[in-house]
């Protein structure tokens, strides 16, 4: 296990052309490739699975974990060139940093990808969002419905808890990050 101090690592990998799509909703074929292919971009680099580079955790909040790992990249995947946030989500509540950094994979209940693609959800700052059970494959809502693409984009405004569009819409700064402003809104 690679370990890094402190709450967020920053790194930039390797960039492209962009491609424009549009977020329509989730769950759909689309949405679902293309969060096949941004878990293995992750993989491939290290940034999931096992052997994966990890920071020391934090005190997390619902929905996401009892501790979270954020991390902030500039990457291209499928030829779309964006910032790529992934926050590993751990648990149970009494779950402590010396647990998860001396067994992650035992405690890690999720990870929760943003990624901004240009021109995919202009309205909502090009977030495209996944949730990922430990082992890569996608999460579902309770219609079992793939959480990949843009959760909760009709509810903005309406229902902070309905989903990841709902709920980073209400982030400080407009840019629907809640963690750092480093990254700017259009």
């Amino acid at each position: 296990m690679r370990t890094f101090s402190g709450l967020a690592t920053t790194l930039c990998i390797a960039c492209a052309s962009p491609l424009a799509v549009t977020a329509q909703t989730t769950g759909q074929d689309s949405d679902i490739v293309f969060a096949e292919a941004m878990w293995t971009h992750m993989e491939t680099r290290g940034l999931v699975g096992e052997n994966t580079v990890h920071t020391l955790p934090y005190q997390g909040t619902q929905p996401h974990g009892a501790l979270l790992e954020t991390f902030y990249f500039t990457t291209t995947i499928e030829g779309e060139d964006g910032v790529l946030v992934i926050k590993r989500n751990y648990g149970p509540a009494d779950v402590t940093p010396d647990d998860v950094l001396s067994d992650a994979l035992s405690h890690l209940g999720s990870v929760t990808v943003m990624f901004r693609r240009p021109g995919y959800d202009p309205e909502h700052q090009d977030w495209f969002y996944a949730k990922y059970l430990h082992d890569g494959t996608l999460d579902t809502n309770a219609d079992g419905v793939a959480l990949a693409g843009a959760p909760a984009r009709g509810m903005v405004g309406q229902d902070p808890g309905a989903g990841c569009v709902a709920c980073h819409a209400e982030a400080a700064g407009g840019d629907y990050l809640f963690t750092t402003d480093a990254f700017g809104h259009d």
